[in-house]
């Protein structure tokens, strides 16, 4: 099942695993998988730390690093005006006490004036800031052997940077006129998201949407299929309509090596396809992501709109500080894809990459048969 991608990062199987967690991401690349580390979080000192975590455990395998920076955001340009104190201003009042009253309506408790002050994260938030000198440290270790964008073209100096290094660079795509852009800029590789993703995704189902891609993009570009892949049979559904390999993201939430809170893994196993909704409550783009009171909240008629982004995020992450402390189970969500409806128990990584293996030479020998047998 090996193709060109595989050949070029090294790895025997092309099945890439986005991930917050770094256990997850050396579970997956250790299975010969290309596990990819989501850096949103992760300040530039922080991220050093993980990244040598990673380089520990991997022993000399390739893996990714992924990055958040929108091509258009609240701030954009840094300076004073992209400061979080700046941003705070900006997040009306009106906003912030109607997310009081929902908490204190479902009897979540205040956050106690004396909790660890945690650093404010938010999709958009100290992108010109942070971004540089988290790309210098991603570009320091030699694994890492692709960097990724997440929403919209990488900018300049991540390209130039990263091809300069010998790296990869790719960035998801949610339409065909994604794609061509980014084709144009110089991306390598391009990740056709549908809209049963997890997280941030457009609105063309991952069926339509990636030999769209393809076709837009033509042979020089490898495209990677992503939004409703868990399993085998799905990969090779992907493969066939012409990607080298499969993107996955929310199947990893639910194994072994994930840090999700106890809560949020039950809504999930919980959860119907139905229960990932695409919504901007969170981040202040639409991002698929689990129903909760949290969302439900949004679609009352006293709720503002939601704030772009990202306001929307520190107005969630203000009221994540509350509930999240507090486990409550009713608000307790995360970004998560339509195949979580799929997803009934928790298994270690490795057994996900290797069934996947199993389930798509399965899947592949029974069309084979169908073939001969016409």
């Amino acid at each position: 099942m090996r193709t060109p991608i595989c050949d070029r990062l090294g790895i025997e199987f092309p099945i890439f695993a986005f991930s917050h967690c770094r256990d997850v991401v050396a579970a997956v690349t250790n299975a010969g998988g290309f596990g990819v580390l989501g850096a949103l979080a992760y300040e530039a000192p922080r991220l050093e730390l993980e990244l040598n975590w990673i380089d520990e455990h991997v022993r000399g395998r390739p893996y990714g690093v992924d990055f958040a920076m929108p091509a258009k955001y609240v701030g954009q340009g840094g300076g004073e005006e992209a400061s979080l104190d700046h941003l705070m201003t900006l997040v009306p009042e009106g906003h912030r006490q109607f997310v009081h009253r929902v908490l204190d309506e479902a009897g979540v408790p205040p956050r106690p004036p004396d909790a660890d002050e945690r650093p404010v994260k938010a999709a958009g938030l100290n992108v010109d800031a942070e971004g540089p000198d988290q790309l210098a440290v991603t570009l320091s270790h030699p694994g890492v052997k692709m960097v990724v964008n997440a929403l919209g073209p990488p900018p300049k100096y991540v390209l130039d940077q990263c091809h300069e290094a010998g790296l990869l660079v790719g960035a998801l795509v949610g339409s065909r006129q994604h794609a061509e852009r980014q084709a144009t800029l110089g991306v390598d590789v391009l990740v056709a998201q549908g809209t049963e993703a997890g997280g941030h995704c457009g609105e063309i189902s991952t069926m339509v949407l990636v030999p769209q891609v393809i076709d837009a993009v033509g042979p020089g570009v490898p495209v990677l299929a992503a939004g409703g892949i868990a399993d085998g049979r799905q990969m090779a559904a992907a493969m066939a309509l012409g990607a080298q390999g499969v993107w996955t993201g929310s199947v990893w939430l639910l194994t072994e090596e994930a840090d999700v809170a106890p809560e949020v893994t039950d809504n999930m196993l919980a959860a119907t396809s139905r229960d990932a909704i695409r919504s901007r409550v969170m981040t202040g783009k639409p991002a698929r992501q689990l129903r909760t009171a949290w969302t439900a909240a949004w679609d009352r008629p006293d709720a503002p709109d939601p704030l772009p982004m990202p306001l929307q995020g520190i107005l969630y992450a203000e009221a994540a500080s509350r509930f999240s402390r507090a486990h409550i189970k009713d608000f307790a969500g995360t970004p998560v894809g339509q195949i979580v409806g799929s997803i009934d128990r928790v298994r270690p990584a490795r057994d996900v990459v290797m069934s996947m293996v199993e389930q798509w030479i399965e899947t592949v020998e029974r069309l084979d048969a169908l073939t001969a047998s016409s």
